[in-house]
């Protein structure tokens, strides 16, 4: 198993690619930490991964909050005695907020996308230079590189943010064994609710290459593989994985 003997934080691990990437993270030997704030979801992921014969537990957590990071690492080590792993997957989406000029909604997704990013990162860098190294993993997005005429403007800046944090702190951490990673999926199932216009999706599948969506696990695999020690020479680096999209 290629996580065997590590533990994990993976945020947003109550829904969509964070469940998926909790679920097999714990079938590759992984101790995970679901963190999220969505209890029932989480607590039903954690069951799950017990279920299948793993370890997990959920803690409730707003990325937003010093405080709040500053309980889910000491929760953390008290559980599993150590951290080698951070997935910052929790975000919310360029169409929670209408306002495209908005500041609250400017506000919030940054907060949530860009802030709760570097708080992870902080307190994830802090543990980890106390052991040796750990891997960082950011899930940024494809809007990270390009712009949209539909997306929200704080959107495309949030994931622009975590493509560049990545690389400086990278660069920054390098030295200590800590590698820095961010991913950039494409267009995932949840499309329906991101980009409600039925003629706007099959656009958008029309322009990408691989004439289709993508699938969570096709990211979590993804995730997967720069969490391992098959990435031990990766750090830095933007793996995207969309499909052909941008490659336009």
């Amino acid at each position: 198993m290629r996580l065997e003997g590590k533990v994990a934080i993976i945020t947003g691990g109550a829904g969509g690619m964070g469940a998926e990437e909790a679920r097999l993270f714990a079938r590759e030997g992984a101790k995970v930490v679901i963190a999220d704030v969505l209890d029932e979801e989480g607590k039903q992921v954690e069951a799950q991964i017990a279920e299948a014969g793993g370890e997990a537990t959920y803690v409730r957590t707003n990325v937003t909050s010093d405080h709040s990071w500053e309980r889910l690492i000491t929760e953390t080590i008290a559980l599993y005695g150590k951290l080698d792993i951070l997935v910052n997957n929790a975000g919310v989406s360029s169409g929670s907020e209408d306002d495209k000029l908005g500041f609250d909604g400017w506000k919030r997704i940054m907060d949530v996308n860009a802030t709760g990013v570097f708080l992870g990162t902080k307190y994830a860098v802090e543990r980890m230079r106390q052991t040796g190294g750990g891997s960082i993993v950011n899930i940024s997005s494809i809007m990270g590189f390009v712009g949209g005429e539909g997306g929200h403007p704080a959107y495309h800046a949030s994931k622009g943010a975590v493509r560049i944090f990545t690389k400086a702190m990278a660069v920054q951490y390098g030295p200590e064994g800590i590698r820095v990673n961010s991913v950039h999926p494409g267009f995932m199932p949840p499309m329906r609710t991101a980009t409600p216009d039925p003629d706007s999706r099959e656009e958008l599948i029309r322009l990408t290459p691989l004439r289709r969506t993508g699938e969570t696990i096709e990211v979590a695999n993804g995730v997967l593989f720069l969490a391992s020690d098959d990435a031990s020479f990766v750090t830095g680096t933007e793996l995207v994985i969309d499909g052909g999209f941008i490659a336009r």
